[in-house]
């Protein structure tokens, strides 16, 4: 960020420190955006970007190229600690972990959206743009998408390209947006906690090939579930996190989980038919827990959209009597923050907070939050403080 007389300017392709010429893109009476096109006073952390489309007018799929690893992981530690300071009031150290299954950064990107152009070349679009980069090969994209070679044919009448790998089974899908559909399976088989999972193709599921992993093991590690307990997964996708946990608590305890898509709902109880005691509601997870209730439960998951929890969900969890731990998955710290605030004065409080580096050359990052209740949490039905 930098000034511009009284106008604040958010500047791709700087870091802090940096003295850079900078060419306006797009301004509001409020802001400017701009691209640093030439550096003048070079930060430590600035190394050569390794794809040759990074950088002003090139592709907009990595933020961060310029900046050495380490130095992007502390950038995310320092925005995470900001926005729950700002948003929450809330003072945490944090480290952004390493992920692995990425090679330094690249390569490690499973689903990729190729846009198409009118002459039917499949490229990617520059930063806030429909102007369409024709990029040889994306360095961030795993090499099972790179195989498929979408940029090197001509797809006549596509508006896009969407590919989509499984590094475990090796299996890839290729769906077309408009002109000739390809022949493509309907599912992939990924793998992640020591088993397989079936995902449709056009499905969610952890763009990192480590990703999955890590979080599901982060996740059991923050709940400690027992045998017996009872656990929700909430916006639970293709059942990863239901899973794990109901093999955790085995046929004495039960697991809940809620997804609104149908199609991810089916893949959770493809995924879940091993073991009965974990089912599997389709709908909103407000409207499904306020009609369920969640009385007798003793852990939940939430892996919420980047626009975070409905607050009446969060209310919903916070007055659960029989609570006792709450996992928080999310991709975006500002909403992360602010569901963070709202479970604290429910009488909730932020027992651990993990981070990792699940999107290397991005600003993105994921985030893991253990909630756990304060002795004194207000009584059900007490307006929140």
């Amino acid at each position: 960020m930098a000034r511009y007389g009284e106008l604040v300017v958010f500047v791709r392709h700087a870091l802090p420190g940096e003295r850079v010429l900078a060419r306006i893109t797009s301004l509001t009476a409020r802001f400017a955006r701009a691209d640093a096109v030439e550096v003048l006073k070079a930060a430590p952390s600035r190394v050569r970007p390794p794809c040759p489309y990074a950088g002003p007018g090139g592709c907009g799929g990595c933020d961060w190229q310029h900046v050495s690893l380490p130095a992007q992981r502390e950038l995310k530690a320092a925005v995470l600690r900001q926005q729950l300071r700002h948003i929450a009031g809330l003072e945490l150290d944090v480290a952004v972990e390493e992920v692995p299954g990425d090679q330094a950064g690249l390569g490690w990107r499973t689903r990729v959206k190729f846009a198409v152009g009118r002459d039917g070349l499949a490229g990617l679009y520059q930063h806030r743009s429909h102007e369409i980069v024709g990029v040889r090969d994306c360095l961030i994209a795993h090499p099972l998408v790179t195989q498929a070679g979408v940029t090197r044919q001509v797809h006549a009448g596509a508006r896009a390209v969407d590919v989509a790998v499984a590094p475990g089974s090796g299996e890839r899908a290729v769906m077309v947006h408009g002109g000739a559909p390809a022949a493509t399976p309907a599912f992939l088989t990924q793998r992640a906690a020591g088993r397989d999972w079936r995902v449709a193709a056009a499905g969610f599921w952890q763009v990192h090939p480590g990703a999955a992993d890590v979080l599901a093991s982060a996740v059991l590690a923050g709940l400690a579930p027992a045998a017996g307990e009872s656990a929700l997964d909430l916006f639970a996708g293709s059942g990863l996190f239901a899973g794990v946990l109901a093999d955790a608590v085995g046929p004495s305890g039960s697991v809940t989980a809620v997804e609104a898509d149908l199609a991810a709902a089916e893949d959770a109880r493809y995924n879940l038919r091993g073991t009965p005691w974990a089912r599997v509601h389709t709908g909103d997870a407000t409207e499904v827990i306020r009609r369920i209730g969640a009385a007798g439960i003793q852990l939940a998951v939430l892996d919420p959209p980047r626009t975070g929890a409905d607050r009446g969900l969060v209310l919903e969890l916070a007055k659960a009597p029989s609570l006792r731990r709450i996992a928080y998955v999310s991709c975006d710290p500002a909403t992360l923050a602010r569901d963070l605030k709202a479970f604290c004065s429910r009488g909730w409080r932020l027992g651990q907070l993990r981070a990792f580096d699940a999107f290397p050359m991005t600003q993105h990052i994921e985030a893991l939050a253990i909630l756990r209740p304060q002795a004194d949490r207000p009584a059900e039905g007490t307006p929140p403080g």
